[in-house]
């Protein structure tokens, strides 16, 4: 027996097994890495208020969903829908939740984004709050005097329709542009008249400091809220956003059926108490549908009148933002 030729076969054998793995995994991983590089990131913005969102965030339920796809979620917060869309203008994130006035704002500004879906309406979520001593009784009263709201927020149009139903003018108040946590402390300090905003920031403040509500929406704006992606990314990654839109529609189910639990949940995510989100979870929907001709015609109505006010630059056309066929 030559002991010298067995070795060397066995050797060979070996070395060929060795070969074969090290060259299956080296393929297995140029696929991955192949896979990761089609499929860019889904980057979502968000604000502490989207609660559908924030839960979707704390659950992880899309991430188990996307990872066999190797698309990686990165999520950013924001303080409001401007700031939210200004991030998605620059290329800083790919999807967010927004309120109806944002859009109008970022499509002026030449923002190539696209609407994904929409909340029904919810006008319950937001009003104008004034000081629990204050004297002021009617939105009226509110002539001459200092208003805090986000500009090109929802609580915006709000504002000007609110305006528009009692005689006034734009320029009849002096609006003071914050953002909610801006905007509470200088309602809390008495700089400013009134204030419009929206749950839970609005429930909260009336639970916690006892502002008085003046006027809710209903019955003056139809309050859609909605979900938009840019352009670029949703052109080329439908599939992603579908799954998105499936999970944050489950997650709007589950918050109807279980509010109590959602609240509880989300008390350290939002800073607030349970029972104060309760209530702000009760005035939102939780129901999102593709657009419809009727949503687009407000928004087409608020683009219009921004214009009229000269508070964006040019005339808009909101269906230019519609993505053509279904995400």
């Amino acid at each position: 027996m030559n002991l010298f030729k067995d070795k060397n076969i066995a050797r060979r054998k070996t070395l060929g097994w060795l070969g074969a793995l090290v060259f299956g995994a080296l393929s297995f991983s140029a696929t991955e890495s192949a896979l990761a590089q089609s499929n860019p990131p889904l980057r979502i913005g968000y604000q502490k208020a989207a609660s559908a969102l924030a839960l979707l965030k704390a659950h992880g339920t899309l991430e188990k969903r996307l990872q066999p796809l190797g698309i990686e979620v990165k999520w950013s917060e924001f303080a409001a829908g401007p700031q939210l869309l200004e991030a998605l203008n620059v290329g800083a994130v790919d999807f967010g939740y927004v309120g109806e006035v944002p859009p109008v704002f970022a499509l002026a500004a030449g923002a190539n984004f696209v609407y994904v879906a929409n909340e029904v309406p919810t006008p319950e979520a937001e009003g104008i709050l004034v000081p629990k001593n204050s004297p002021i009784k009617s939105f009226a009263e509110l002539k001459g005097k200092k208003i805090a709201f986000n500009k090109g927020s929802d609580v915006h149009w709000l504002v000007v329709s609110l305006l528009k139903k009692y005689g006034l003018q734009y320029t009849d108040i002096e609006p003071v542009y914050l953002a909610p946590a801006d905007a509470r402390a200088a309602f809390e300090r008495g700089a400013v008249d009134a204030w419009a905003i929206w749950d839970p920031f609005n429930a909260a403040a009336q639970k916690q400091i006892g502002a008085r509500q003046l006027v809710s929406a209903t019955g003056v704006v139809s309050r859609h809220q909605f979900f938009v992606a840019s352009r670029p990314y949703a052109e080329k990654n439908r599939e992603a956003l579908k799954i998105l839109m499936e999970e944050v529609s489950k997650e709007g189910q589950w918050i109807r059926d279980h509010t109590k639990d959602a609240a509880a949940q989300l008390a350290p995510i939002q800073g607030l108490e349970p029972d104060v989100i309760e209530i702000g979870l009760k005035h939102y929907a939780h129901v999102y549908k593709p657009l419809d001709d009727k949503v687009l015609d407000d928004q087409q109505r608020i683009a219009d009148a921004f214009f009229d006010l000269k508070l964006i630059p040019q005339r808009l056309n909101v269906r230019s933002a519609v993505l053509a066929g279904k995400p």
